[in-house]
């Protein structure tokens, strides 16, 4: 197709360049924050020459001192096609001050993925680890892997997991979710299946990249009602829920009409402070147009584009006729008979952006004021995000509020409560619950829990038992169940605080109040007392199980028999390994192998010969979480998220 270059005002590339030529002939002494925003315009204006009919009208651009690897990559990312962003590199060559740096070849090296050019893709690959490019680190296996799963590759991707499982010692889930979700893109379900069984097997757990997977294939496969049963189980396996997976079960729900479980989806995002992704916007707006769903709803309303942010433009006409539409990277192009508008949104990265205002000084927010952002609830979250210093991050926080057209919501004020507390700062927590109460918005339940969680990191007991009394106060309404994860939160950090008894009266509050803790709750709490030597608190707490109803499951008689086995107590582990049996319940080979060794070193030969043999055909069960895990996953958990996925392929992969 034939284009000829047209602008509303002047040329845009000789204009650029021209104003290139004057004002950036020497490079100027900038601060960082007004470096970035030069940096952004100059990414804008290539970004709009890719997108032009002449492959040559990005060369007057390149004569510019502010072309570095940061612009060249993210020129790379931000490129309409793999074929443009190719035909960028290739122009690169022109410009002898510029060399590639780790952050282009990776750019480079995922175009080449995206585009299936899986022999330049080695090749590069190869030439990086071979060190040839000073200073540029190799490319580790898993970074390996997801390239060439990207380019489609299987055998390449299961050579390289090969190397990487013959170097490294116990299982890397992340090369584990690469294999599986290749597999079920690629549409080999057994595959797929077998890998995620050998992820249990080898005793890794499940994490949310790997629900994920599941989630996807079942819904692939036609399972919807299984793969929604799975993403419920997820909060009770401690296991945090991604937009990927709401966004998937949204789409599912949507075309088979299940517009109830869409609108239960919806809850749930705002229980968890979830902003929605707005590449769920126009699934909703079927549901408005349908009288399923308010157009002032909330999150149709957060989905929707801000209007005050203006488009960089591009005007061409088209020679033959041909009407295009695309959408890449916030990009819209659209087209008319005669003429065709080139739009993209201006280019913005708020992990740089935060990057270059590290030190918070007048001149960087004189150069933010002037760069007049459109700040919305998105924008604000990702800088709190990625500001590294959580006093920028309050600086940042409290100066925003005054600017034009900007509130604060209960997602900025989570983010901000997330950031403090995971760097500790109890003071700027504290002032900061100050201002939420003033302005009377709720928090979630889940942003409570986290506070208290990275509290238990900075052994801040005192702070986290405040924040938990107060929970009436911040959140409003939860759920028993949601109690049931905050106590367990708390008591996890009360132990790390060393504060033993407020744990134990804890749980005597919890049973007080009728709220039962979940198995892996009481798991963690017997290990953490049984390795201190405190059997007495051991078996309380075991009684208390079994009174109070809770199933024990594998994984509490496993911490049982393991703590026992670790303190040369036996002759009670092998009680405990008798009552699991007697349950119904398949001791895993660790547990096992353990319990054997320790018998023999006691000198009970006969004992640890019975184990033995009551357990030789059971090798092939999975094993049971391991104690790495304690607090946070039950053995009844892990086999029904394995059973639900793996059984839904038995009867076709046979």
């Amino acid at each position: 197709m034939f284009r000829r270059i047209f602008f509303k005002v002047q040329d845009l590339f000789s204009s650029v360049t021209h104003h290139q030529a004057r004002v950036f002939s020497q490079k100027p002494d900038l601060n960082q924050v007004s470096r970035y925003f030069c940096q952004a315009k100059f990414i804008d204006s290539i970004r709009l020459s890719l997108r032009s009919a002449n492959p040559d009208s990005v060369l007057p651009l390149l004569v510019n001192p502010h072309l570095d690897s940061f612009v060249v990559s993210n020129v790379l990312r931000s490129a309409p096609s793999p074929e443009s962003a190719l035909s960028f590199v290739e122009s690169l060559k022109r410009v002898p001050s510029f060399s590639h740096t780790q952050h282009t070849l990776h750019a480079i090296a995922k175009t080449l993925a995206k585009s299936g050019r899986t022999r330049q893709l080695k090749k590069l690959v190869d030439t990086i680890n071979a060190g040839e490019f000073p200073k540029v680190r190799p490319v580790s296996f898993v970074d390996q892997m997801r390239l060439y799963a990207t380019a489609g590759d299987i055998e390449l991707v299961l050579r390289v997991w090969d190397e990487l499982r013959a170097q490294r010692k116990g299982a890397c889930i992340e090369s584990y979710n690469i294999v599986m979700g290749l597999y079920v893109v690629t549409g080999k379900d057994l595959e797929a299946v077998k890998t995620f069984r050998s992820i249990m097997q080898n005793g890794a757990i499940p994490n949310s990249r790997t629900c994920t997977t599941v989630i996807e294939h079942l819904l692939n496969y036609g399972e919807v009602e299984k793969a929604k049963e799975i993403f419920y189980i997820l909060p009770r396996m401690r296991v945090k829920r991604t937009l990927r997976q709401y966004s998937l079960l949204m789409e599912a729900f949507l075309n088979v009409q299940q517009f109830e479980a869409v609108k239960s989806l919806l809850r749930e995002m705002k229980t968890e402070g979830v902003l929605p992704p707005r590449s769920m916007l126009s699934s909703l707006q079927r549901m408005c147009e349908a009288g399923l769903l308010e157009e002032s709803d909330d999150f149709l309303v957060e989905m929707v584009p801000d209007s005050r942010i203006k488009n960089i433009e591009l005007c061409t006409a088209l020679t033959n006729g041909e009407n295009e539409e695309e959408d890449v990277d916030g990009c819209s192009f659209s087209t008319e008979a005669d003429i065709g508008s080139v739009q993209l949104k201006p280019w913005l990265d708020p992990s740089a952006l935060a990057s270059a205002l590290r030190d918070w000084t007048d001149t960087d927010i004189s150069a933010l004021e002037d760069a007049k952002l459109v700040w919305t609830s998105r924008l604000v979250c990702k800088m709190v995000r990625h500001l590294k210093s959580p006093l920028t991050s309050w600086k940042f926080f409290c100066w925003v509020a005054y600017q034009p057209g900007f509130v604060h919501d209960v997602h900025t004020y989570s983010g901000m409560f997330t950031k403090l507390a995971s760097h500790g700062r109890v003071d700027l927590v504290d002032d900061i619950l100050l201002k939420l109460k003033k302005e009377g918005f709720k928090l979630t339940i889940s942003t409570v829990r986290q506070i208290v969680d990275f509290y238990g990191l900075f052994k801040e007991g005192d702070a986290a038992l405040r924040i938990f009394h107060d929970v009436k106060v911040l959140c409003g309404h939860f759920s028993e169940f949601d109690m049931v994860l905050l106590y367990s939160s708390l008591l996890k950090t009360l132990l790390k605080c060393g504060r033993d008894s407020d744990a134990i009266d804890t749980v005597k509050q919890m049973f007080s109040l009728g709220i039962h803790p979940d198995a892996q709750t009481i798991s963690g709490l017997m290990h953490h007392f049984a390795v201190r030597g405190d059997f007495r608190t051991v078996q309380k707490l075991f009684e208390i199980v079994k009174k109070c109803g809770v199933k024990p499951d594998g994984y509490l008689y496993k911490t049982l028999v393991r703590a026992y086995c670790n303190c040369g107590r036996a002759t009670l582990a092998l009680r405990h390994f008798e009552d699991m049996s007697n349950s119904g319940l398949v001791p895993d080979r660790e547990t096992k192998s353990l319990l054997v060794k320790s018998l023999w070193k006691e000198g009970r030969l006969k004992e640890a010969s019975i184990v033995e043999e009551t357990c030789e055909e059971q090798d092939e069960n999975l094993p049971l979480p391991s104690t790495g895990q304690m607090f946070n996953i039950s053995s009844a958990d892990l086999m029904k998220l394995h059973n639900l996925y793996c059984g839904s392929f038995e009867g076709s992969i046979g």
